[in-house]
């Protein structure tokens, strides 16, 4: 059976704007150009005023548990100069987009269609946890900078839309990018865990957007599948493995 993503994406094959153009050249001009008149002239096609999220070209970002495609400065340069992006997250039965932040830009989310969707979000230290049930029709804000996460808990598919107040609002995984620091500060800030226990955990880390809970995947009658661990944060020297050192047998979820 087609999953939804596929169904969903197929129906709307073709784009105005592709988001698989090299842009970098044009990017730069319209970076440099001295009046938003200019950037205006310089995207001389009419069609680079129009962006498909549903475009199958379009880049994104994906893992086991669904997608999100993001209209930034780098995919749709018409951006450029505005001070704003979106997103469309499309989140398979049991999907979550792992805990992240946006280093530049505050994200208003809104969910489109049937599913009910879970959010949770911290804003900085002493701030309190919030969660939020979001019903279609849903809308709520993370501030620039927050930990927050979406979880689609329903045994359907799952819209968002997310609008953010930057063209290049970044994305940082809080768990990809933890364990990439030094591994001797992570084992110490984890308790003094040991680097062997840190280099376990590193290997388990599912590729965005993953599989959520197995309590989720039981009631929907989902197998966990084994995922992808490629956005794992590269090894320099300063945050590189000690030589000689083999990682702890961790034990596997179920189904990998």
């Amino acid at each position: 059976m087609l999953s939804f993503t596929t169904v969903f994406l197929a129906s709307l094959v073709g784009s105005a704007f592709s988001a698989a153009v090299d842009n970098s050249a044009l990017i730069t001009k319209l970076r440099d150009a001295p009046t938003a008149v200019d950037r205006i002239n310089l995207l001389s096609d009419d069609n680079q005023f129009v962006f498909n999220f549903f475009d199958p070209a379009a880049k994104a970002v994906s893992g086991k548990g669904g997608k999100i495609i993001t209209a930034n400065a780098a995919t749709f340069p018409a951006v450029v100069g505005n001070g704003a992006a979106m997103a469309v997250g499309i989140l398979e039965p049991c999907g979550m987009n792992t805990p992240h932040t946006h280093p530049r830009a505050t994200e208003i989310l809104f969910n489109t269609n049937g599913t009910t969707i879970r959010t949770g979000m911290i804003t900085e230290n002493g701030g309190r946890f919030i969660m939020t049930d979001l019903s279609p029709g849903g809308m709520t804000i993370f501030p620039q900078g927050s930990v927050h996460f979406q979880v689609n808990e329903g045994c359907d598919p799952a819209v968002f839309v997310a609008a953010l107040n930057s063209e290049d609002p970044g994305a940082l995984q809080i768990a990809q990018r933890f364990l990439g620091l030094s591994p001797d500060i992570v084992a110490a800030t984890l308790g003094d865990i040991g680097v062997e226990e840190v280099m376990g955990l590193d290997s388990m880390i599912p590729d965005n957007v993953a599989q959520s809970t197995d309590e989720c995947l039981k009631r929907c009658k989902i197998t966990r599948v084994k995922q992808d661990t490629t956005q794992r944060q590269s090894r320099v020297s300063g945050n590189a493995f000690p030589t000689g050192v083999s990682a702890s047998a961790w034990p596997t979820a179920s189904g990998y």
